[in-house]
């Protein structure tokens, strides 16, 4: 590529220049509530389909498998090639995410993202299925961080942690939709439209994100958010380049420790997510509609979970996160032990024990994969803050996604009909264990202070 073309690309994806500060205040008002209403909840329903062209692998497994496609093994493989790239590009997609426009780097994202799952949908063969899913990771890392950005830089700290709730609920969204509205396609269309329905509704997102989405307040005039609504709870907006905090963002303990923290819980996380249908298919007897529609739904409680943790901890709190953040992890440890000890024909309680494990997750992924660091670090360093934390994040659910896989391969036995059986014993120790640790590392921070 000559590097003429290359520049022009950096330039497109560039935050713009500040222009000069608009002196109307009545103007600047009613440019902020505009915004702020547009990108708000542009990122919450935008960033949840993201996930629409990322789940789609999980909810064609038994298809996949029982077509003879693919094995769990393979499977395996496919989902920690996207987990990996996915590791790899949230740190460094997170750095460049404080100096991009927001609107322009997610909506292309999302864009390239539906592309390859349509070309996913259309292929058959394993090394093509792993290529395609890890050339998907690395779009679908640029979902994350920016989205925090984007938030960091049009809401101030004293309101964040409601905004950051919610927003961090648009998880479940997508979650929700995959499970139940991709499930449905799969039964009825079969496996690849498990992956050409979400890639052609999130073709038509990824456009509509474009224009609602928007670049930093400064770009259009106006004042930094904290001075907007003079708000200094975490001390006057730093000085300095970027690259000096973001710098800082890499010396600070704290950040990786919350970064092993999320990653022990994203193994918990993924492994419901990603084995969750067939652990329902194969262990209690529930056909792949029934299996997608339970898990789809109790991601709405996992929306209830992100959105009352931010808000829990900011009014009851005084936006500290250490306590509900324990009381999330105990709630995540229960739920797990309850889902695997529940025996199979017990709908109502399998279905109780899901929707306190999404509400204790959706609580989590707030907490432990941004929010608290966010709070400990500058704000125009979010973007490197998220990226660290979602490495260390999606390195953990990879390292589940192969380590799963090959434990339930392990466990296959072949029944007198022909089909396979697994065992699921060993795996779900595997997850529980995770739990534990994530919730023990989280109170290794329980004291840590703001450096803004």
């Amino acid at each position: 590529m000559p590097k003429s073309h290359l520049v022009n690309i950096v330039e497109f994806f560039r935050t713009g220049a500040d222009k000069p500060l608009l002196q109307d205040k009545q103007q600047i008002d009613r440019i902020y509530q505009r915004k702020r209403f547009s990108v708000f909840w542009t990122l919450v329903l935008g960033y949840g389909f993201f996930y629409t062209c990322r789940l789609s692998l999980s909810v064609t497994k038994k298809h996949l498998i029982e077509a003879g496609v693919l094995d769990a093994s393979e499977l395996g493989i496919i989902g920690a090639s996207l987990f990996y790239v996915y590791a790899f590009g949230k740190a460094i997609n997170g750095f460049l995410a404080d100096g991009a426009d927001i609107s322009r780097f997610m909506s292309v994202a999302l864009l390239c993202s539906a592309f390859v799952n349509i070309c996913f949908g259309l292929a058959s063969s394993l090394w093509v299925f792993a290529l395609l899913w890890a050339l998907n990771g690395w779009f679908q890392s640029i979902g994350s961080a920016p989205s925090v950005v984007s938030l960091c830089q049009w809401f101030s700290h004293s309101e964040r942690g409601t905004r950051y709730g919610i927003w961090a609920g648009a998880h479940n969204i997508g979650e929700g939709l995959t499970f139940v509205g991709t499930s449905a396609l799969v039964s009825y269309f079969g496996w690849r439209w498990g992956f050409l329905g979400p890639g052609a509704v999130c073709l038509v997102v990824a456009v509509t994100m474009f224009f609602t989405l928007a670049d930093r307040p400064e770009t259009y005039g106006l004042p930094k958010v904290a001075d907007w609504r003079e708000d200094y709870a975490a001390g006057k907006p730093s000085g300095g380049a970027i690259w000096d905090l973001q710098k800082a963002v890499l010396k600070n303990p704290v950040v990786w420790i919350l970064g092993l923290s999320s990653a022990t819980m994203y193994i918990t996380r993924y492994a419901v997510h990603s084995w969750g249908p067939l652990y329902l298919q194969s262990a209690k007897g529930y056909s792949v509609l029934e299996s997608g529609v339970l898990i789809g739904a109790n991601t709405m409680a996992g929306l209830a979970g992100a959105a009352c943790s931010g808000l829990i901890s900011d009014k009851f709190f005084n936006s500290r996160r250490n306590v509900p953040a324990l009381l999330y992890g105990l709630l995540l440890i229960a739920s797990l032990v309850s889902l695997y000890y529940v025996p199979p024909g017990q709908r109502t309680l399998d279905a109780l024990a899901l929707a306190c494990f999404e509400f204790a997750i959706g609580g989590l992924v707030v907490f432990l994969a941004g929010l608290i660091a966010v709070d400990l670090v500058p704000t125009r360093a979010a973007g490197a803050v998220k990226g660290v934390i979602g490495f260390f994040s999606y390195l953990g659910a990879a390292t589940q996604e192969w380590i799963s896989g090959g434990l339930i391969e392990a466990g296959k036995k072949m029944t007198d009909d022909g089909t396979a059986a697994y065992d699921f014993d060993t795996v779900f120790l595997f997850w529980i264990g995770s739990a534990v640790a994530s919730t023990l590392l989280a109170c290794l921070v329980w004291n840590a202070k703001p450096t803004e």
